[in-house]
């Protein structure tokens, strides 16, 4: 009985994050859509595995500056995005050298960097997104690597 009970509060636990991350994923898509109707917009992610991740989105003017920015910043479903008004006017080619930006918290200051990394790479004309590997994907890639390096040196052997 007591196991139906921890399978239940599981299934429960587990249907209230997905609800929760829909939700979470809808206001994201709220914010940029919001912002893209404006103009551009400069996304710095600075993703947590374990640590509270970041989101930067920054609407920019055609001419550079920053016009808009919200930040969602946490390790639950539960973060939304808050306005950073600290962001709006400052040019994004120089955001990095911005007196404000010190003040900020480091995971804040790396989706800074990466926001303004995308954006030139966009303006260049030479941006292409990159998917990160699954750890699975690294696991796979680890033994397929020690897999090699043991051929060889068994092969280096025979010789």
């Amino acid at each position: 009985m007591n196991v139906i009970v921890l399978g239940g509060i599981a299934i429960g636990a587990y249907i209230l994050q997905i609800i929760l991350g829909m939700k979470q994923i809808k206001n994201f898509n709220a914010v940029y859509i919001r912002m893209k109707r404006k103009g551009k917009v400069a996304i710095g992610r600075r993703p947590g595995k374990i640590a509270s991740g970041t989101i930067l989105l920054l609407g920019v003017s055609p001419d550079g500056i920053i016009e808009e920015a919200e930040m969602m910043q946490g390790i639950s479903v539960i973060a939304r995005f808050k306005a950073r008004p600290q962001f709006i006017g400052l040019d994004i080619h120089q955001l990095l050298e911005a007196p404000m930006l010190a003040k900020e918290n480091k995971l804040t200051r790396q989706a800074a960097a990466n926001a303004q990394k995308v954006y030139l790479a966009v303006e260049k004309g030479n941006y292409q997104e990159t998917k990160p590997v699954s750890p699975l994907m690294g696991i796979g890639t680890q033994l397929s690597l020690m897999k090699h390096s043991l051929q060889t040196k068994f092969t280096k052997g025979r010789v």
